[in-house]
């Protein structure tokens, strides 16, 4: 690695496991002092020992960011503290995807995917948000998804609530951007770890079929990305939504 990140201080949430994770490991292995959020201790600790045992630099924190304001200021609250005062970076990953169609979803789990995947980022940004002013600047990273925009029927409401990230992405860009506040979002594709050896495709695979990748993505995809938006090569790169979803947005598909 380049060490792209050397001296920066990162807080990713829901970063036990899947992309959250991927985006954690991958910014330590650029030198950022990273802190992994999640609501599991034992998967945030096992996260944390691998970036350490790789020469990086990393601190669990539990949280349960359920959409309330106390719970995402109580997190970047702990953050700055675990972080030596600052945070450069803030990755707001953390989401939850229940499948459901708009006749049968209870107005409890529209609340909650809102609550958790809309709310809880927001006030999280608005909490670190003057932090990062006052030390001169920082990168906000916000997660959308190809569902946003080219939808699916078992997710009506999940698809509202990152259409809604990203378009925070461009009203923070717009917000912040003039205060030294970089704001972007990766959109992912169908991302998920690799099929085991001998079993059934993956059903997210389906939907790759025809596209120019033409099979899933892997988190490490997704990572990268993140890399790159929180690095000084992207510094001329203000509210913009990055698809790294092997072209399914991009491209038309046609059947055969």
């Amino acid at each position: 690695m380049s060490n792209r990140l050397n001296h920066k201080t990162a807080l990713v949430t829901g970063a036990t496991s899947n992309i959250g994770r991927a985006i954690a490991v991958a910014l330590a292995a650029e030198g950022a002092h990273v802190a992994v959020a999640g609501r599991s201790r034992e998967r945030g600790e096992e996260v944390v020992a691998g970036i350490r045992a790789a020469g990086g630099k990393a601190d669990f924190l539990a949280a349960d960011l359920d959409g309330s304001a106390d719970a995402s200021r109580t997190l970047a609250a702990e953050a700055v503290r675990a972080l030596g005062g600052r945070v450069d970076i803030l990755v707001n990953n953390a989401g939850i995807y229940p499948s459901h169609s708009t006749a049968d979803i209870d107005e409890a789990t529209f609340d909650r995917i809102h609550a958790v995947n809309v709310k809880a980022p927001f006030f999280l940004t608005a909490a670190l948000a003057p932090v990062m002013i006052e030390a001169g600047g920082g990168t906000v990273i916000n997660l959308g998804s190809w569902i946003a925009r080219l939808a699916v029927a078992s997710s009506p409401v999940y698809s509202s609530s990152k259409a809604a990230m990203e378009a925070l992405t461009r009203s923070w860009a717009a917000e912040f951007g003039p205060q030294g506040i970089r704001v972007n979002a990766v959109s992912p594709g169908v991302v998920h770890s690799p099929t085991p050896p001998g079993a059934d495709v993956h059903p997210g695979d389906v939907l790759m079929h025809g596209t120019p990748a033409g099979a899933h993505g892997l988190p490490e995809a997704i990572a990268q990305a993140a890399v790159y938006l929180a690095s000084d090569e992207a510094g001329f790169v203000h509210g913009t939504v990055l698809d790294v979803d092997g072209g399914r947005t991009a491209v038309a598909v046609i059947a055969r």
